[in-house]
C-alpha cells in the first residue's frame, strides 16, 4: 500500500510517524511551507517536514492545490501527486482545503459502503460536533464532557465525510488545547494506523455522519484571547484552558498585557465591578466577573515567562481595588 500523507503541526507529525513504524509505506508527504518562528524569526520547516526529511521521505510544500487559485503551481502538484501512484492519501491537520480533484487522484481503498476509500482524516472531535478548525480548543471552550478521534472518509466537504472509527476520550478539568490535544494525537496515531490495515484488508465499514448534532468550530482568532470580565467566570475559566497555547487569554493593566495561562473560578463576588483585583495571594490573584470569580494560578508579564501567581505577584504587584480591562480601543474597534 502506498500512501501519500498531508499534515503540519505535531499533532499529524505523531500519525506520521506511527505509521512509518507500523512498517506502511509512505510514498510523499504533503505540508505548509516554512515559516517565521521564535524569537528572532526565522523560517523554520512544520513538525510534519522535519520527520518526513529525518525518514528519507520526499516532502512538497505547495501553497494551493485548487487549480483555480494556484495556477501552473497547482497544476505541479497534482501531477506531483498523480506521479506518487499513491493508494490512499492520509490527511491530519494539513492546513489546506483538498478539493475533489486531489481526492480524485488515488487509487483507493476497498469500498467500506460509501464508495472507494481515497482520503482518510483524522479529525480531533467525535463527529458531527466540531466539524472545522479548532475542534479541541472549541470543545473546552464549551465545556464538553468528552471529545476523542474520528477517522473519516473524507469527500470535499467540510469534515462531513462517513466516519470509519472513533475513540472517546474524557475532557479533564486540568486540560487545556495543549495537553488534550497531545492525548488526542496519541489516539488518533493508533487509530489511523488500525484504518489503514483494515480498510487495505477490506474490513472497514462506513458510517455516514447524522443530520443532527453538527457544531461548527471556527478558526481562533487573536481577537478572542482579551477576556470580557462581565461574562461567566466558569466560562473564562475555560477560555484560558481552550486558548493555551493559541492565542493564549490575556488583559491589560494600564499599557501592559498580561497573558494567563491557568485559572480556576469560584463562586460569588459580593458585587464588585467586573475586572476588580480582589485579592493577590500566593493561591493566585482573583478577579470579579459577571458571576463568579476569576483566579489565575499561572500568568505572564511583558518580556516575562509563564510563572506561578506567586512568583508573578513578587516581581509584578498588583494592589486590590484595581481593575483589568479588555482589548485597547484600537483593538476593539478593529472587530
Amino acid at each position: 500500500m502506498r500512501i501519500v500523507f498531508a499534515g503540519t503541526p505535531e499533532f499529524a507529525a505523531t500519525a506520521l510517524a506511527a505509521i512509518v513504524d507500523a512498517g506502511l509505506e509512505v510514498v510523499l508527504v504533503l505540508t505548509q511551507p516554512d515559516r517565521p518562528a521564535g524569537r528572532g524569526m526565522k523560517l523554520a520547516p512544520s513538525p510534519v517536514k522535519q520527520l518526513a526529511l529525518a525518514r528519507g521521505i520526499e516532502v512538497a510544500t505547495p501553497q494551493w492545490l485548487s487549480l483555480k487559485k494556484g495556477g501552473e503551481a497547482a497544476v505541479a502538484a497534482h501531477a506531483k501527486l498523480r506521479a506518487a501512484q499513491a493508494d490512499v492519501m492520509v490527511v491530519a491537520a494539513y492546513g489546506l482545503i483538498l478539493p475533489q480533484a486531489v481526492l480524485d487522484i488515488p487509487r483507493g481503498l476497498p469500498d467500506a459502503g460509501c464508495g472507494r476509500i481515497t482520503a482518510l482524516n483524522i479529525h480531533g472531535s467525535l463527529l458531527p460536533r466540531w466539524r472545522g478548525a479548532a475542534p479541541v480548543a472549541r470543545a473546552i471552550e464549551a465545556g464538553d464532557a468528552v471529545t476523542g478521534i474520528t477517522i473519516m472518509q473524507m469527500d470535499a466537504g467540510l469534515d462531513t465525510g462517513p466516519m470509519l472509527l472513533a475513540e472517546s476520550t474524557p475532557i479533564l478539568e486540568q486540560d487545556s488545547t495543549a495537553t488534550l490535544t497531545a492525548r488526542l494525537a496519541s489516539i488518533g496515531a493508533r487509530l489511523i494506523v488500525d484504518a489503514l490495515r483494515e480498510g487495505a484488508a477490506g474490513r472497514l465499514k462506513a458510517l455516514p455522519q447524522p443530520a443532527e448534532g453538527v457544531t461548527y468550530a471556527h478558526k481562533l482568532d487573536k481577537r478572542e484571547a482579551w477576556l470580557d470580565f462581565a461574562l461567566d467566570a466558569e466560562l473564562l475559566a475555560r477560555r484560558v484552558r481552550a486558548f493555551d497555547p493559541f492565542p493564549v487569554a490575556c488583559a491589560r493593566r494600564g499599557e501592559a498585557t498580561l497573558k494567563f495561562w491557568r485559572a480556576r473560578a469560584l463562586p460569588g463576588h459580593a458585587g464588585a465591578s467586573p475586572g476588580t483585583v480582589l485579592a493577590t495571594c500566593a493561591p493566585g490573584l482573583h478577579i470579579a466577573c459577571g458571576e463568579g470569580t476569576l483566579v489565575m494560578t499561572e500568568l505572564q508579564r511583558p518580556g516575562g515567562r509563564r510563572v506561578s501567581a506567586a512568583d508573578f505577584l513578587a516581581g509584578m504587584p498588583i494592589a486590590v481595588g484595581e481593575v483589568l480591562a479588555g482589548p485597547p480601543p484600537e483593538a476593539a474597534a478593529a472587530e
